[in-house]
């Protein structure tokens, strides 16, 4: 049977490139400012089937696999990165780990809206002293008659104050490690739960980043997502499979920041200005080349986990380096606040630090590739 993956790809990518074109790029100026989505763009998203794609059909999922998601994803970025991290959080690491793990009565419950966009999804791991050491949260549990009850605090999670849910995680004892870790699922406006704080950031100022507090949260025990104890393996698994998503966001901006680049230079052409975008176009492409790798790895069942790093790497190297180059070549004006590439440059340099840093990325695939 022939394999049409790369024709629904290529017919969610046209979708995506048109709604980034018409809804998107006209309201990017405006969420920048005011650091807020038009509700009309959330409907958007959930209507053109966005927040479903890539998700199990039998849940109201698009299917279609990683391809088509990061084909979605890279032209949502083209429009609007935060629009395009938000979706992408929503995705991987939130709706995509309960796909996985949850029981069909959690799939009921939390999937199946996430799907349909009715409500968005968060994942909330890192803490104000565990960041890429994620086996080191103090984010505590303990077992209750009624479930579970939960004492700690959360930091930097993407979009929490919009979440209908979000994924989180914590240890029954710290000295245990990775070993001590569950994964909850948290409904929005379950007692116990609040959000501290919204974070400023440099860029992406539509997706918001929070602090959480857990004072005393109480959980049933349908709310354990997984086994007991395999929390840091279903983080593991969706911050894999995340940064095939975030690769293909940072994509999008590498994208828009090169042919604001090329526009630039066909303005004002000069030699120096025409080596630049040559070197930026064999960047992006490289850079694209090895998240097309890494999601068809995924779609196929092969092993993809070096190839998402790889991918994160070569495309937030990308997205930062060109949209930098960006700003030379269009010279007055670029650095002005508001303009486009300053926008982009903003945004791009988140990309080399969520879902894991470069240096942690370096690390995954150098002891992959040294056989460690």
């Amino acid at each position: 049977m022939p394999d049409d993956s790369e024709d629904r790809a290529e017919a969610w990518r046209v979708r995506a490139r048109r709604f980034a074109e018409e809804v998107l790029t006209p309201v990017a100026p405006g969420i920048d400012a005011t650091d807020v989505v038009p509700p009309k763009v959330l409907e958007g998203l959930a209507a053109a089937g966005f927040l479903g794609v890539g998700l199990p059909e039998e849940y109201g999922g698009r299917g279609d696999g990683a391809r088509a998601t990061v084909a979605v994803l890279e032209e949502l970025a083209k429009g609007n990165a935060a629009v395009a991290t938000m979706t992408a959080v929503h995705l991987s690491v939130a709706a995509a780990p309960i796909a996985r793990w949850g029981t069909p009565g959690q799939k009921e419950a939390f999937l199946r809206p996430l799907t349909a966009g009715r409500i968005l999804g968060a994942f909330a791991l890192t803490e104000p002293s565990a960041g890429s050491d994620a086996a080191r949260i103090a984010t505590r549990y303990e077992r209750v008659p009624t479930g579970f009850r939960i004492q700690g605090a959360k930091t930097f999670i993407t979009d929490a104050d919009l979440a209908g849910v979000v994924l989180a995680f914590a240890t029954r004892d710290a000295t245990l490690g990775h070993r001590g870790i569950s994964a909850f699922l948290v409904p929005r406006g379950t007692p116990g739960f609040s959000i501290a704080q919204k974070l400023p950031k440099l860029g992406l100022h539509g997706s918001t980043t929070n602090e959480l507090r857990f004072d005393g949260l109480e959980l049933p025990p349908e709310a354990l997502l997984g086994p007991e104890g395999e929390g840091f393996r279903v983080a593991m698994d969706a911050l894999a499979g995340g940064r095939v998503g975030i690769a293909a966001c940072a994509l999008g901006v590498a994208r828009a920041a090169w042919e604001a680049m090329r526009d630039a230079a066909r303005r004002a052409p000069e030699d120096w200005k025409s080596a630049a975008v040559a070197r930026a176009f064999v960047d992006v492409e490289s850079a694209a080349a090895l998240v097309e790798r890494a999601a068809r790895a995924k779609d196929l069942g092969r092993p993809y986990v070096p190839l998402a790093s790889a991918a994160k790497l070569a495309a937030s190297r990308a997205a930062v380096a060109t949209a930098s180059r960006a700003m030379e070549v269009e010279g007055r004006g670029a650095g002005t606040r508001g303009s486009l590439p300053e926008r982009l440059l903003r945004d791009a340099r988140v990309f080399p630090i969520v879902e894991g840093t470069t240096e942690i990325q370096e690390l995954i695939l150098g002891r992959e590739l040294v056989g460690r």
